[in-house]
């Protein structure tokens, strides 16, 4: 049985210009040929049990030639495998994404094209710069910068191409400018047309040069803009000044990492302008064994208290307590304590209403809750260590369903105080598989802003998976923490916290970052507008 390829365009960078017929593509695939100009971020929604296979493209310099990716596809298929064939841009806009099909169709393969977003189109758009325009285009045309070497003779006709369309874009253009701008104005154009360059249009790096057609060569030697970008040649580069929106975003050329499993609350950053590059350095699986939560669920009329420290630990009860045919109306008369205003919501979720939230969002508070709430002996303000000697906790049985490996200071300071409390696992954490190649570089290259961590975890997790270099990686970056036991972690490697909210909640470290962030770029202002002086 043959199998089936999928021509996706994953677009030109931004990953929310993914099409939702190319995702779904990514999905359902079982090998997936990818190349260098997209956003790797699309990877974290395949299928992570498909075979991944780099077939590289930057810059003319292939990891595999196009006849042994064309081998690849077809081979792969005839093994009765789905494919994504995942092209940055648009697979039939100089992605030979044609002669890939042709190679599929020869051999009986069945095969879809699914397009993406051209920069040709995107990177423009980005910088403010519309192809067509009532009062300055009617039409456009889109270029390659450079032809296929193995030609004898053009395949332009210049006389015809300089003076035919409004706009002219072009692409792999930065190379080969000073020959384009020649041909341009020896047939017509003239040398006083206006012309952007965008470099890696859509993303956080994005810069993009205006001049004129004869100034332009000049200009991007003086600003060392390298490939990859797009030149727009037209009277349309004058809306620039006033349609450019992107890169007037507050946080733009901000780039976040983020190492949790989901960027779930980090969205905010995204609208502000930042890109985020999603690192997960846990993931989150099922526990080794269900022993225990079961043993705690046959017996849960037993327990007064449910007590829930993460949104994790809610949703893996749950999905055990359902799996084990049992009904909601079993919790009866347990209070539910939670850890959160999240982990609060997802207990909501299931119809239950929370009794007791702490001030504090850790550990700590919710000791210093808990023995508040079960009736305090004596002077209520006095510390946990003189109300303990009553043992008020005595008879007080506890559940707390949580991850395998965790902190020890709630049940133990329950077990200080007279009371019982059971801690069984419902999920684990462990080190996702990962070499991070990409994210080294990026860090090699100062191109991450701040750095995120959730939990003492991933902290510890990102330095085994950077390995000897982690250190010296984040001596660049800012850090955030998202509280003191996080932060803790971080400080004791010899790195500093730049970046730490007052409550232990992603939205309130998102708070944090974007405040940061922006008297960060106030205070850079500032000193340009001083040296300008």
């Amino acid at each position: 049985m043959k199998g089936k390829v999928y021509l996706v365009g994953a677009g030109p960078g931004d990953i929310g210009l993914l099409t939702v017929k190319g995702l779904k593509c990514l999905r359902k695939a079982d090998v997936v040929v990818y190349d260098f100009h997209l956003n790797a971020q699309v990877l974290n929604y395949i299928n992570h049990h498909a075979e991944f296979i780099y077939a590289g493209k930057r810059g003319g310099h292939h990891t595999l030639s196009q006849d042994e990716i064309n081998e690849i596809l077809v081979r792969y298929a005839k093994e009765g495998k789905i494919i994504c064939r995942l092209k940055g841009g648009d697979p039939f806009v100089f992605g030979r994404g044609g002669e890939e099909a042709e190679a599929l169709s020869r051999e009986g393969i069945e095969f879809e094209v699914v397009p993406g977003v051209s920069s040709a189109v995107a990177a423009p758009a980005y910088a403010g710069i519309p192809l067509t325009h009532r009062m300055y285009s009617s039409s456009f045309a889109v270029v390659a910068g450079y032809e296929d070497a193995t030609k004898k003779e053009s395949s332009l006709d210049w006389s015809k191409l300089a003076t035919a369309t409004g706009t002219l874009v072009f692409l792999m253009a930065v190379k080969n400018v000073d020959a384009i701008v020649e041909k341009l104005i020896a047939h017509g154009r003239s040398p006083d047309t206006p012309v952007a360059v965008v470099r890696w249009g859509t993303r956080a790096d994005q810069r993009t040069i205006v001049g004129t057609l004869v100034q332009i060569p000049a200009l991007l030697k003086e600003k060392d803009i390298q490939p990859p970008a797009v030149m727009v040649v037209g009277d349309v580069v004058k809306l620039r000044d006033s349609l450019q929106w992107y890169e007037k975003k507050p946080l733009f050329g901000c780039r976040v990492l983020v190492t949790r499993e989901r960027m779930e609350g980090f969205e905010r950053l995204e609208e502000l302008g930042a890109e985020i590059l999603e690192f997960p350095t846990i993931e989150i699986v099922p526990p080794s064994s269900y022993d225990e939560i079961d043993a705690c669920i046959d017996r849960l009329s037993s327990y007064h208290w449910l007590v829930f420290t993460s949104r994790n630990g809610v949703k893996y009860f749950f999905r055990r307590f359902f799996e084990r045919e049992r009904d909601i109306r079993e919790l009866a008369g347990l209070k539910i304590c939670a850890i959160g205003t999240k982990t609060a919501q997802e207990v909501n979720g299931y119809g239950l209403r929370v009794e007791l939230m702490p001030e504090e969002f850790r550990a700590e508070g919710l000791v210093e809750s808990i023995l508040r709430a079960c009736g305090p002996v004596g002077d209520e303000n006095s510390p946990p260590s003189e109300r303990s000697r009553a043992g008020f906790l005595r008879g007080m049985r506890f559940l707390l369903p949580r991850a395998e490996k965790a902190r020890e200071v709630l049940p133990d300071t329950v077990r200080a105080h007279g009371g019982e409390i059971d801690i069984p696992p419902v999920y684990k954490t462990r080190r996702p598989e990962s070499r991070g190649k990409r994210l080294r570089r990026f860090l090699r290259e100062g191109r991450i802003s701040v750095a995120t961590f959730t939990s003492a975890s991933t902290f510890h997790n990102f330095r085994e998976i950077m390995g000897e270099d982690a250190d010296e990686y984040l001596k660049g970056v800012a850090i955030a923490a998202i509280g003191p036991v996080t932060a803790s972690a971080v400080e004791q490697t010899g790195l500093r916290v730049d970046i730490m909210p007052r409550e232990a909640t992603v939205d309130s470290l998102v708070d944090e970052i974007i405040g940061w962030m922006c008297r960060k770029k106030e205070k850079e202002a500032g000193t340009h507008s001083r040296e300008g002086i």
